[in-house]
């Protein structure tokens, strides 16, 4: 793609100013930013540091940054390539004198935080998740600037979000020190402050490109309305249909409400995809033309018709799974790349059986997100718990360490004291000599001890069924779930995983052994960029990225749109988030679904349906 097509040519020529430039999948939009660059300076003769292009991510401004000096074939540094929180960080560096100490790492956050929520009533078993979900909502407030009165978290409730988030940042100013979130609000405030400051940033950046201008936040775009003032030569460049970050504030609505702030904006449409088959493009566009908040286009392609895309149906999701690994299989066998397949699902949590066949069949693969270890999970470690120490005790020799009884021995709650532990190894003699006068818990212990003696003899599914009906381990879980205000069902869910794992084992050693070797393939080094492997990823995780063949995961009901979705702009992200998936893919799309999923009946998802209509 060397020379630019009718629309990409009015885009890089376009010099004073706004701009929106509408990029759909594989439509140039990193060539026309940098050729627009460099028409700038080289044709018009701008003064390169004058120009700002911004990007959301460090990675992605590094690859801008090469790109231009690639076309340009020099590294002269003076146009500035950045992210909002690099630029805005400037700003405040040279106005405050901060350095990069003044910017809170992630590690000592989580740590106040959780030192904060120790101080609190809460009590809680998942308190990493607890804590990840708390700075998503402070980060919420600030991007939003949301009166606290007036905000409803995620995380937790109202009182104790309020609590934790004015510690937080008492804390915050007592050590001097910034968030991410801070510095674009701060930057905010001294702009709007200082106008001497705003005038002298002003002048320094006249031209404004934006990249992905549909993932921007409120406070961001305020920040930019500032800087962009008063000759208004702000150059977007974005896809509204792209948009799949509401959950971190993006807002789609300000791409689609660019021109009523900015009504002299030209407007081009990028409309030629040089990624995808023709047949890829009107499949996906098939799905996200149900979406009624959106620009309009109609996207042609510059590659033939290539394969139609395939929906496949299964009976069980170990199908699904094998189905896909003997393609990937078959693939290589044609001297195919590992490297040109990709495994996309909706969430991070999905590909725990996928991935284990990977590993069955020794086919490599790099996960772009983090895959949490379902066995890590403190639901999964309690049931494994009790079936180790029903392990232990089948065993002639085999002892309960106190550390095991204390994880699981009130799950459900009966009433036994930590004191009630006398040494390191439990012994069932001393319990009941340490309550001799109470009879109910005496019954208690002989019950327990007998649940364990019953799980010893059962097979990996059968001991994780006994410990949810027989045991009572379903009922305390929705007793937690009513404490902290959960719904029980995302609980539910990581229980019907861990059963789904257990049930393709029949016995407990096979069972654990499975589960060391799958946490070790987790801990492993992911393959080098260059090294031939399967790539997986979540719809979110895939942005940007392009293969030859996709596989989308579990199009179902619950989970794709997904169970949280209910309100029409949630079912509006959901289905820009499956278009993502699909246009991934440059030759081969295959869209996956099983009638069974964790046990359960499924319904295939209405994006199926849409294309099957």
């Amino acid at each position: 793609m060397q020379k630019p097509n009718s629309s990409q040519l009015k885009a890089i020529s376009h010099v004073n100013g706004p701009m929106m430039v509408i990029a759909g999948p594989g439509s140039g939009k990193t060539f026309v930013i940098t050729k627009r660059v460099r028409f700038l300076v080289e044709e018009k003769k701008i003064n390169p540091s004058h120009i700002l292009v911004i990007t959301f991510t460090k990675a992605a401004a590094k690859e801008m940054q090469e790109r231009y000096e690639n076309l340009t074939g020099k590294k002269d540094g003076r146009v500035t390539f950045g992210t909002f929180h690099a630029v805005f960080f400037k700003i405040l560096k040279l106005a405050y004198g901060y350095n990069a100490g003044h910017i809170i790492k992630e590690e000592k956050k989580y740590e106040m935080l959780q030192h904060i929520l120790n101080q609190t009533d809460v009590e809680c078993e998942d308190e990493k998740e607890l804590i990840q979900a708390m700075i998503a909502d402070i980060s919420m407030v600030k991007n939003e600037r949301i009166s606290l009165e007036h905000f409803y978290p995620a995380s937790c409730g109202s009182e104790v979000f309020r609590n934790v988030y004015n510690n937080y940042h008492l804390g915050l100013r007592r050590q001097n020190l910034l968030d991410f979130d801070d510095i674009i609000l701060n930057c905010f405030t001294l702009l709007k402050e200082r106008k001497d400051i705003l005038a002298a940033w002003q002048n320094k950046y006249r031209y404004i490109l934006i990249d992905e201008f549909q993932d921007i936040n409120q406070i961001q775009y305020d920040v930019i309305n500032l800087l962009a003032k008063p000759d208004e030569n702000l150059f977007i460049v974005g896809d509204d249909d792209q948009s799949i970050y509401r959950f971190r504030g993006a807002k789609p609505e300000i791409m689609l409400y660019f021109s009523r702030d900015y009504p002299k904006a030209e407007k081009v449409i990028l409309d030629t995809n040089y990624r995808s088959t023709i047949k890829i493009i009107k499949a996906s566009d098939k799905v996200i033309r149900h979406n009624e908040k959106r620009f309009g286009k109609a996207v042609l392609a510059y590659h033939n018709a290539g394969e139609n895309v395939k929906i496949s149906c299964y009976e069980t999701q170990a199908l699904e799974n094998q189905d896909i690994i003997n393609k990937l299989l078959q693939n290589k066998n044609s001297r195919k790349k590992y490297g040109d397949a990709a495994i996309l699902y909706r969430t991070n949590g999905i590909p725990r059986a996928i991935i284990g066949k990977l590993i069955e069949y020794n086919i490599p693969f790099r996960v772009k997100d983090r895959v949490p270890n379902l066995f890590e999970h403190w639901i999964c470690k309690n049931i494994i718990t009790y079936i180790k120490i029903s392990q232990n005790i089948l065993l002639a020799c085999g002892k309960i360490e106190r550390k095991d009884f204390l994880q699981i021995m009130n799950k459900p709650n009966r009433y036994i004291k930590r004191d009630s532990l006398i040494n390191p190894v439990v012994k069932k003699e001393e319990l009941m000599e340490y309550y001799k006068e109470k009879d109910w818990m005496q019954e208690r212990i002989e019950r327990l001890f007998y649940d364990f003696t019953m799980l010893g003899k059962m097979n990996p599914y059968a001991a994780v069924h006994y410990i949810r009906k027989g045991i009572g381990y379903d009922d305390y879980i929705k007793e937690y779930a009513d404490m902290r205000n959960m719904k029980e069902d995302e609980l539910f869910s990581v229980m019907n995983e861990l059963m789904d794992s257990a049930k393709e084992h029949r016995t407990v050693t096979g069972w654990f052994d499975y589960r060391k070797q799958y946490e070790e393939k987790l801990k492993k080094e992911q393959p080098k960029s260059d090294e031939d492997a399967v790539t997986l990823a979540t719809f979110h995780g895939a942005k940007g990225l392009e293969f030859e063949q996709v596989y989308i995961l579990d199009a179902i009901e619950g989970i794709t749109p997904y169970k949280k979705a209910i309100l029409p702009a949630d079912m509006e992200e959901e289905r820009r988030m499956f278009y993502v998936a699909m246009t991934r893919a440059k030759s081969k799309l295959q869209i996956c679904y099983a009638k069974e999923y964790l046990g359960k009946k499924t319904t295939p998802s209405q994006f199926v349906r849409e294309l099957l209509t």
